[in-house]
């Protein structure tokens, strides 16, 4: 056995402490020689989110307590005024009830369809990728050429529907100079344009379903009603309530149908709160009352969001 003297030990140990420095001082020098091709790699999307997104955002609460004229640029600060002037103007409390209307004639609909079609589809039958595909395609267009599409469909005269109808004996419909048969048509082609996704979402989670579930139902002789209630219903939770969410999100930033289909009319039986933000912006360059309606929007979906959160909470399953 070899024995090294004191002297020889610290020697070793100064030795292997100026290394570690060393490995350290480079690894230093190395993340701040990485640093500056991050920040150069990631500047587009900074500059592009801070001025698209971020500046807006901020820009938009300050002009909520503001007159902004857009052309000379003058400002004058006028508090809560735009939303005072907000909440006690009837027009307003109008156009929220038509987003609800909307929303909640939109959303039912959409979601029973879907997951119908998505538990068909869940079992084995011929061409079901294909179906899967024509359901979808929906999803994927346009939004303004689909709303064109859908204003000649809805032509009283010579769209498909009125004739489609009329094959049955129906009288004629107008349907977007009507207020009730309006909101109607908006509600049908909202339901056609998000419903693909939704089903895909609810083809994901059936998949996920662990198929010993219905293995062990079958044997204590479960139905198909009530497997489909006892087991699917649950444990699709999480699918359902983030669908829920989204949709609800979505319903109450309708815009391009409706700017297309029937911009606001007839009468306003269709103007949604966010027609009615661009309506105040670029119609009546009033941004500072427009941008209060924006915030009031947000204030709304943030409290619909939550409140979904608190009553979901302990009412979604999970499975492992």
């Amino acid at each position: 056995m070899i024995s090294t003297s004191p002297e020889v030990q610290e020697e070793k140990l100064i030795l292997a402490s100026s290394i570690k420095g060393g490995k350290n001082k480079l690894h230093g020098k190395e993340k701040k020689g990485d640093l500056l091709p991050a920040l150069l790699f990631l500047s587009p999307t900074l500059i592009i989110f801070t001025t698209f997104i971020l500046f807006p955002v901020f820009f938009s609460f300050y002009l909520s307590f503001h007159e902004w004229n857009m052309f000379s640029g003058e400002t004058t600060f006028i508090g809560i005024d735009n939303y005072v002037r907000m909440f006690n103007n009837e027009e307003f409390w109008e156009v929220f009830k038509n987003t609800a209307i909307y929303t909640f004639g939109t959303i039912p609909l959409n979601m029973c369809f879907s997951l119908l079609v998505a538990y068909i589809l869940h079992k084995k039958i011929m061409g079901k990728k294909l179906l899967r595909t024509a359901f979808f395609a929906p999803v994927v267009i346009s939004p303004v050429a689909a709303a064109v599409i859908w204003r000649w469909m809805y032509d009283p005269n010579f769209g498909l529907i009125n004739y489609s109808i009329g094959i049955f004996g129906i009288d004629p419909i107008n349907w977007l100079n009507d207020p009730v048969a309006a909101m109607a048509a908006l509600i049908i082609m909202g339901v056609w344009k998000t419903f693909g996704i939704n089903m895909v979402l609810f083809s994901a989670g059936l998949q996920a379903i662990p198929e010993h579930y219905y293995e062990a139902a079958q044997i204590d002789g479960a139905n198909q009603w009530t497997k489909f209630w006892n087991i699917t219903v649950p444990l699709l939770a999480p699918t359902t309530f983030f669908i829920m969410v989204m949709s609800i999100i979505s319903s109450f930033q309708v815009f391009d149908i409706v700017y297309v289909l029937t911009s606001g009319g007839p009468l306003g039986a269709t103007k949604v709160l966010v027609f009615y933000v661009y309506e105040h912006a670029f119609k009546f360059f009033n941004m500072g009352y427009a941008s209060a309606a924006g915030y009031v929007l947000f204030a709304i979906l943030f409290a619909i969001t939550l409140l979904q959160v608190k009553y979901m909470k302990n009412k979604v399953y999970t499975f492992g």
